[in-house]
């Protein structure tokens, strides 16, 4: 299992098969290479650096097939970390908590 964390070190979940779940266990995402789709199929971000997921404005418009969300488990929260420097042209990642 793969653990994540946004740009900015906020705890996020983890990766299981190709989806992209918090670590409450709700589903959020499916990856499709390193990019990231919502159940609609829209862009939510990428992973960078081997664990912290970031958004790339330029690709907001982008849409894959939409899916029905999976439930997974839930796990303990991990600690933050310290946040990276922004890149031009991005913004971090949603948080968990932005996920209803």
């Amino acid at each position: 299992m793969d653990w994540f964390w946004t740009w900015g070190g906020e705890f996020f979940g983890y990766r299981r098969n190709d989806g992209l779940f918090t670590y409450t266990g709700r589903e959020v995402g499916r990856f499709h290479g390193e990019e990231i789709y919502d159940p609609d199929g829209y862009y939510l971000g990428e992973v960078r650096n081997d664990k912290r997921l970031i958004t790339n404005c330029a690709k907001k418009n982008r849409l894959r097939g939409s899916f029905a969300p999976r439930l997974g488990g839930s796990y303990v929260r991990c600690v933050n970390y310290v946040g990276y420097v922004m890149y031009a042209g991005y913004e971090d990642f949603p948080g968990p908590s932005e996920f209803k």
